[in-house]
């Protein structure tokens, strides 16, 4: 199938996932870190009562 002479998708064999696997297993303990620092600063004394904290007891 051709459009105006230019065949738009030629399969190559190119592999994707095998290279790049090493990136997303870095990008996955990259995000556990970040998670797990980010919800041990949340719970500190410095920012437990802060309001923008998700965390933080509803003062009425």
């Amino acid at each position: 199938m051709s459009w105006l002479g230019v065949a738009p998708f030629k399969k190559f064999p190119t592999p994707v996932l095998r290279p790049m696997a090493p990136f997303f297993a870095a990008a996955v303990v990259i995000a556990y870190g970040v998670n797990s620092a980010q919800t041990a600063m949340m719970n500190t004394d410095e920012f437990k009562n802060d309001p923008r904290n998700p965390n933080a007891k509803a003062s009425h």
